[in-house]
């Protein structure tokens, strides 16, 4: 519930958590803006690819080459170096069919 609730304002869903004295809930806002990304060493091209997957809700290979006016080669880098950086997630393993999405906020890609 908490979570339609979250997505339906469209935010995060929170993090819940088992803790000691019973469950922990953080309610995270959208750490996806122009200055986090900054902070966390993303090229410009990068950038630009992280908020077309806010607009989209996903990003191919092919968008990332248009959008940046780059090659193959470098999109697949740059876009791997984000799902490294735990930013986006692979949907799919190679080829057309793959695609990228927004990662969940975590207390690991959140610093």
């Amino acid at each position: 519930m908490l979570a339609f609730i979250a997505t339906e304002a469209g935010l995060p869903e929170p993090v819940i958590q088992e803790e000691q004295e019973g469950l922990g809930i953080t309610f995270l806002k959208d750490i996806f803006t122009e200055d986090y990304l900054r902070k966390l060493e993303v090229n410009e091209r990068q950038i630009r690819a992280i908020l077309h997957v806010k607009e989209k809700g996903q990003i191919t290979n092919s968008d990332y080459q248009k959008i940046n006016e780059i090659g193959k080669s470098v999109a697949a880098t740059e876009l791997q170096n984000l799902v490294d950086k735990r930013l986006l997630i692979r949907i799919g393993s190679t080829g057309r069919g793959t695609k990228y999405m927004l990662a969940k906020p975590t207390k690991l890609n959140i610093r």
